[in-house]
């Protein structure tokens, strides 16, 4: 007979009394998972085509690298914006439980799926020298009590033992960025951002990680103070492309 450990034990005897549900739905679930395997079934991966830039996914029968409308009429600074699931249904509504209502434990599965995007071709070879969480204004930092990109950030951290450092700052208060399209966005975003005054990326391959990709506004601005600073590369990982 195997011994268990004390601790095993309790969580063991935990289980039996509290066994583990479906965030979504409430069916029991295997340990250490948040999702039943039906409202896994229905997360919806972005496979290709898709656009190289943003990862906008593309319903056709393009095998050839291409550029969406959305990104092919504008300057954007990142090199490539990587997401590996769809913003959508059951995503969606995982991320909003997070990032809104504070259901802190849902960041391990957020950060799952952010892990995702980093084996993409995109993004796999390359060797960054700095993750870089996407800042909030500290206006909004204290209204919801935390930066869910730094949290994501600290994750990925921890998994790829790079430096993680919150090298920019958000320096001007803006609207929500929901209600906006392309061009507003890109206007309220504009001058937004700084680099700290004892930051310094010259030189620097820089991965860049916020939860959701949008139009990419906000990341191509961040990305655009990190090149002005010096940085030669700047890549994003999201966890979800809306």
């Amino acid at each position: 007979m195997i011994a268990l450990h004390k601790s095993e034990l309790f969580q063991a005897a935990i289980s039996l009394l509290y066994p583990a549900t479906c965030t979504i739905c409430g069916n029991n679930i295997r340990a250490g998972t948040y999702l039943c395997d039906s409202c896994e079934a229905k997360i919806v991966r972005i496979l290709p085509p898709f656009c190289d830039a943003c990862s906008e996914p593309f319903e056709g029968s393009i095998t050839s690298v291409f550029t969406c409308a959305n990104c092919a009429h504008r300057a954007i600074y990142f090199d490539a914006a990587v997401a590996a699931y769809r913003g959508r249904g059951i995503v969606r509504e995982i991320i909003h439980e997070f990032k809104y209502r504070r259901q802190m434990h849902l960041r391990h599965l957020v950060a799952q799926w952010l892990r995702a995007a980093l084996n993409d071709g995109r993004l796999r070879d390359i060797s960054f020298d700095l993750i870089v969480p996407v800042p909030l204004h500290p206006a909004r930092r204290r209204e919801r009590g935390f930066n869910q990109a730094s949290l994501l950030a600290e994750s990925l951290r921890w998994d790829t033992s790079m430096p993680c450092r919150p090298v920019l700052e958000r320096i001007r208060y803006t609207t929500t960025q929901t209600a906006l399209d392309r061009s507003e966005r890109m206007e309220n975003l504009h001058n937004a951002f700084r680099l700290r005054k004892s930051a310094d990326v010259r030189g620097l391959r820089v991965l860049l990680i916020d939860d959701v990709l949008t139009t990419g506004s906000t990341l191509s601005e961040c990305a655009r103070v990190l090149k002005r600073a010096g940085a030669i590369s700047v890549h994003a990982a999201t966890a979800a492309r809306a």
